[in-house]
This record gives structure tokens, C-alpha cells and sequence, in this order.
């Protein structure tokens, strides 16, 4: 079975990457990774208290037993080697912070080692970079890891899904992050021509 990678960074709308989560159930053997701050920026936008069983709350509210969760300060985990076989790895949402070690081949937690894992070994890398504007550093980055093959995919609408809420608008960016993995989905209208 295909192995995938979920990282969710501290970047405004970690709810995007617990959906994620969600709709590859049964998509493959997942795995994800959960900054601190993506921590932190989830229970800020959700009002949760901050004393909160945060991983028991969100497994509940989103329905993720078939996901193992990885510990980001451990750089042993198996998805800091290339051997263990990673074929995707998202980062959605990525923080700028996230982007910038990327870019500049930071290794200093497991997130950032397993995306210069997914470098190295030439493996789809997808980045829901989550900022605006972006800077002209922020767009320099961008595009260095575009040249060597990262896919960049903002969390960004259309209007020919036919979007009317806020969980359709989720499921259409996250419909395009699972189109870009090659993972069928049905979340959201695709273009009709006429």
C-alpha cells in the first residue's frame, strides 16, 4: 500500500489539514505530523482551552483512528529516512516559517527533515503555502522549490465548484490537493464546459 505524509504547520486554517486527513481514509497508509504551533493556531481560531487533550480532540471531532501520528521533535521517526517510502508528502497548511527552512534545506524537526527527504529522493512534495500577500522573499522561495519539482498549492477558491459555505470551500481545496496525489475523490464540481 502507498504511504503518504501529512504535515500541518502553524499557519492560519490547520483545520484544512485535518480534513485532509480525514478524506484519505482508506486512501493509503498515512501518516502525519502536527507542529506545536499548528497546535497553538488551531486552538487560538477554534476558542479551545489551552490545558485541553488537543490530539483527543481532534481525533474525535475528525475521525482520524487510520492515521499515525508522529511526534516532530523525534527526527528518528521512519519518515526521516527516503528507505521507509514516503511517496507523497503534503505540508497543509505551511506556515511561511515552514517554507523558508524548506527552501533553505533546514532539517531541525521531523516535518522539515521528511520534506528534504521528499527532495532528495524526488518525491512529490505538496505545499499549501497559507499567507497574503506573499512576500517577494515568500515568492523567491516558492519558486526555488517549484524549479526543483515541489508542487506550491495555496488553499485558494474557484468559483466554478459552485462553493455556497465554508466545508464546501474546504472541500474544494482539498479536492485539488488530492487531484495533484493522483487520489480520487468526488469533493467537489469539477469545470463543465458549456
Amino acid at each position: 500500500m502507498r504511504k503518504i505524509l501529512v504535515g500541518i504547520s502553524g499557519a492560519s486554517s490547520c483545520e484544512l489539514g485535518f480534513m485532509l486527513l480525514e478524506n484519505l481514509k482508506e486512501k493509503a497508509d498515512i501518516f502525519a505530523i502536527v507542529t506545536k504551533n499548528a497546535r497553538i493556531s488551531f486552538t487560538k481560531e477554534n476558542s479551545l482551552l489551552e490545558n485541553i487533550d488537543f490530539m483527543g480532540f481532534i481525533k474525535e471531532k475528525f475521525d482520524l483512528c487510520h492515521v499515525k501520528f508522529l511526534d516532530n521533535e523525534d527526527i528518528s521517526q521512519n519518515v526521516a529516512s527516503g528507505s521507509f517510502g514516503i511517496e507523497t508528502t503534503f505540508i497543509t497548511p505551511c506556515s511561511i516559517n515552514t517554507l523558508a527552512k524548506i527552501s533553505c534545506g533546514i532539517s531541525d524537526n521531523l516535518l522539515t527533515r521528511a520534506a528534504g527527504v521528499a527532495l532528495k529522493e524526488r518525491k512529490k512534495l505538496i505545499l499549501g503555502v497559507r499567507e497574503m500577500p506573499y512576500s517577494t522573499l515568500n515568492l523567491e522561495q516558492m519558486t526555488k522549490l517549484s524549479s526543483y519539482g515541489v508542487i506550491i498549492a495555496p488553499p485558494v477558491m474557484a468559483s466554478y465548484a459552485k462553493v455556497d459555505n465554508l466545508k464546501k470551500l474546504y472541500e474544494f481545496i482539498i479536492g485539488k490537493w488530492l487531484d495533484l496525489a493522483n487520489i480520487e475523490h468526488n469533493l467537489y464540481q469539477r469545470w463543465q464546459n458549456g
